[in-house]
């Protein structure tokens, strides 16, 4: 079952990262996946930030 974390949380995961930071991540950089919008909140599959973590210390 795939897990979903919440902005705060993904804040937490990255060491605090401002919001604007985290945006321009998926959007501009590529560099986190593209979260899923539920009503007016963004989601992101844990499984799929940890690979790119992984793959960013690669």
């Amino acid at each position: 079952m795939k897990r979903y974390i919440t902005l705060a949380q993904l804040q937490e995961k990255l060491g605090h990262r401002s919001r604007s930071s985290i945006i321009r991540d998926y959007k501009e950089t590529g560099l986190l996946p593209a979260p899923i919008k539920l009503g007016a909140r963004l989601y992101w599959s844990e499984a799929e930030v940890d690979a790119a973590i992984e793959a960013k210390r690669d």
